[in-house]
């Protein structure tokens, strides 16, 4: 079996040792994964003929490994074109991601971005985070219980599988503790008092392993610039009596999600409406 491997986090993060660690079970890895940290990039591309850094990481195993200083989404586009070029891989799985892509944070993410572009080259394609965000994330129970997750999908993928691909969210929770594995659709919601001024002793609190103030790259300020910050509060938009089957209350419910997803948008429903 071969199998792209990539991320949103950047080539050293630790989620993404761990779900090479993982699927090295099932079959040969390729991993091109981006140089830098690369979150909420969604399926941007990295277009403009700039030069992109690529460089391979025969020290780094098991498999065979590569950064590209890219977006993930031109991470998993530069694997499939340089190292599966008569014959797509047998899939392309994207994470662990360091924090949720549930609800909202879905849209916004560039794991799920790096997934979908496998899916729309045709490949069998899966998206797997854990809702921590620390840089040291215990994957214990991801490790202990993806396997089985990945299996079941590949053995039960639907034969009308165009651009399909799967979102699966583990809770931050020790296994013992987690209830099980339930499919669920894409949580509602949206985030609110989204930019704050920039405050570096706020980042370290927020994040105090500073995944993100290693990883990214922060510009000066020009004179008469003012610096800002994203972070903001999540509101839940769910209906009542609905949320049950939403993906982020059953992640803190402690159930592990699985979401089917497409790349075609298209709102069938309303289509129907006006042909």
């Amino acid at each position: 079996m071969k199998i792209l491997v990539s991320n949103d986090d950047g080539f050293t993060a630790a989620g993404l040792f761990s779900l090479v660690k993982v699927m090295s079970q099932f079959g040969d890895i390729t991993v091109v994964a981006p140089k830098v940290h690369q979150s909420a990039m969604s399926m941007a591309v990295s277009l403009g003929y700039r030069q992109l850094a690529y460089k391979p990481l025969p020290q780094m195993s098991p498999g065979s490994w590569h950064y590209l200083d890219a977006t993930p989404a031109s991470c998993v586009k530069f694997g499939l074109e340089y190292f599966y070029e008569h014959r797509n891989p047998d899939l392309v799985i994207c994470g662990i991601n360091h924090g949720s892509n549930a609800s909202a944070a879905a849209n916004y993410s560039a794991t799920l971005g790096a997934t979908e572009e496998g899916a729309l080259n045709g490949c069998k394609a899966i998206a797997v985070s854990i809702c921590d965000y620390s840089s040291q994330a215990d994957f214990s129970a991801v490790e202990k219980r993806l396997p089985a997750i990945v299996k079941d999908l590949l053995d039960n993928w639907p034969e009308d599988s165009y651009g399909l691909f799967y979102n699966i969210n583990f809770p931050k929770l020790p296994d013992s503790e987690i209830k099980g594995v339930k499919f669920a659709r894409q949580g509602r919601g949206h985030w609110v008092k989204e930019f704050q001024k920039f405050d570096a002793e706020r980042l370290t609190h927020y994040d105090p392993t500073n995944l993100f103030g290693r990883l990214q790259r922060f510009s000066p300020l020009e004179e008469g610039e003012t610096g800002y910050m994203m972070v903001g509060d999540f509101v839940d938009d769910e209906p009542d009596g609905i949320s049950q089957c939403a993906d982020h209350s059953l992640i803190e419910d402690g159930w592990i999600t699985i979401t089917p997803c497409r790349v075609d948008h298209t709102d069938y429903k309303e289509l129907s409406r006006h042909v």
